[in-house]
């Protein structure tokens, strides 16, 4: 068995691939706030396709964390020399593992946030990227205003003293910047969000102007946020993967990540300060990326969404076990084709149709054992950003929404059924409205925060009672059959 160390590279053998170039070497461009799973089986994947390819030494990435939850990032890297390995599976279940060295720094903000500043206001660091969830942002998914209210972001404005927030860092190192005469970094969001330059703008202009008028209007005029579609399956790191990397490479490594083999990026080429060449290794530049952007959104991230509820209520609790079954499948086609596709752009270069039944392959393989449970979590932040966008716009079209309806509806009889502790941001107004569902029909649209004025369309209400008698009657997997004009097989709910 073999740590994880830069020396230990050499005796990894032919089956590890390791960094063909000098993680020693390297000099930070990319400042990264979020370094979780996600941005290590991607951005920091395709920044080490750029290093093998021998270029783009001055473009390595120094992770951030803010969050107290961060500290096990800095003690993991700090020990392994800021290695990890990705580990990435394909349908057919081959596997590949390869050791990235592209993060070759990793800074914990509680500890010194100086230091964080001071590699924010440094001339080489020439873009700042975000993976910092969907909520991350406050912004309002209802109103589309930020939210300057919580505790963390008034003690950012409020205080000169060290920021906590990653809108206070990326605002002071901005300042200090255009004090000394240097160009601003652009900003690039890697979250699953609509617009995901446009909200990252937003929000940063806005924490600005409230911490200093004149700062946020150069940052405004300034600052640069292309808008990006990342894509890539990367479930939660388990004991399973680490144990699956010693036993199959003898590689002891404290944090590694699965993912699945496939990988997207599309990426506006819109940049304040200079770019690595990411267009040779394989990330699209395009001049606009909404259409990449609506298509991933409301097909890849709304169908986790459309069929995590419903399997879970049916007693699964891996996604490839559901995405196996031909009633679900049936299901999450007649979704993407019949409710999402309508309300897409054309995309360039690519054939909806394959890429539909290409999302089910991906979901349907039994190689990265992703589960449901964590596709829900903080569902009242993406519900609003992947699915409810399609509700508006067919109610709008007058096109079908039984589908979308279905999905709400297992939402609030599971979380009515469960009557327990959820992981979402919004988990205790969440159950409550679900738990007068009883009393009150039509009571979980109520919810202004998550649904808006969708609560008070007549027909959005009338397919979702309609949807949640059908799971009353018939259990989750007669539901779906009837929905799809099927005699639907009784099935009680199941949350085994």
């Amino acid at each position: 068995m073999v740590k994880l160390t830069l020396s230990a590279l050499p005796a990894l053998g032919q089956a590890v691939a390791v960094p063909g170039y000098d993680p020693a070497q390297l000099t930070t461009g990319i400042v990264h706030f979020g370094v979780g799973g996600f941005h290590r089986s991607h951005e920091a994947m395709y920044i080490d396709r750029l290093l093998n390819g021998g270029a783009g030494h001055d473009w390595a990435i120094c992770g951030v964390g803010v969050r107290p939850s961060d500290a096990q990032m800095r003690d993991v890297f700090a020990a392994q020399n800021d290695l990890y390995t990705l580990l990435t599976k394909s349908p057919d279940g081959h596997t590949e593992a390869r050791v990235i060295g592209a993060i070759h720094e990793f800074l914990f903000a509680p500890d010194d946030p100086e230091a964080v500043l001071a590699k924010l206001a440094d001339p080489s660091t020439r873009i700042v990227s975000l993976t910092v969830t969907e909520g991350g942002y406050s912004v309002s998914n209802t109103t589309g205003e930020f939210d300057a209210s919580g505790p963390d972001i008034q003690h950012d404005l409020h205080t000169d003293t060290a920021p906590s927030t990653v809108f206070g860092f990326l605002t002071e190192g901005l300042r200090r910047r255009r004090d000394r005469g240097l160009p601003p970094f652009t900003v690039v969001s890697c979250d699953n969000m609509q617009g995901n330059g446009q909200v990252a703008r937003h929000a940063l202009t806005s924490f600005a102007r409230l911490k200093a008028p004149e700062l946020g209007e150069w940052i405004a005029a300034q600052v640069a946020f292309p808008n990006s579609m990342v894509d890539r399956i990367t479930p939660v790191t388990t004991d399973q993967t680490r144990t699956e990397l010693a036993s199959g490479y003898g590689l002891d490594d404290a944090w590694p990540v699965l993912a699945e083999s496939f990988a997207q990026w599309v990426l506006e080429d819109h940049f304040t300060a200079g770019r690595p060449a990411l267009d040779t290794v394989g990330v699209q530049l395009v001049q606009d990326v909404e259409p990449y952007e609506l298509m991933k959104l409301r097909l890849l991230n709304a169908s986790h969404q459309a069929m995590s509820y419903l399997g879970l209520l049916a007693g699964y609790h891996y996604v490839h076990e559901l995405c196996q079954q031909p009633v679900f499948v049936a299901f999450l086609l007649g979704y993407m084709e019949r409710e999402a596709t309508p309300t897409l752009r054309p995309v360039p270069g690519i054939d909806l149709d394959a890429y539909r039944h290409q999302l089910i392959e991906r979901f349907a393989s039994e190689a990265i054992q992703d589960t449901l449970e964590r596709q829900i979590v903080d569902s009242s932040e993406r519900m609003p950003k992947f699915l409810l966008p399609v509700v508006r716009e067919q109610l709008s079209a007058g096109g079908e929404i039984a589908h979308a309806a279905l999905v709400i509806a297992a939402w609030s009889v599971y979380l009515e059924v469960t009557a327990q502790s959820v992981t979402d941001v919004r988990a205790a107004h969440l159950l409550a409205a679900a738990k007068q569902e009883a009393a009150q029909p039509g009571a979980f649209l109520e919810l202004t925060e998550v649904f808006g004025d969708l609560g008070q369309s007549d027909r959005f209400r009338a397919a979702y009672l309609a949807a949640r008698e059908s799971l009353r009657v018939h259990g989750p997997l007669g539901a779906v059959q009837a929905l799809d004009g099927q005699t639907p097989v009784q099935q009680s709910l199941s949350l085994s």
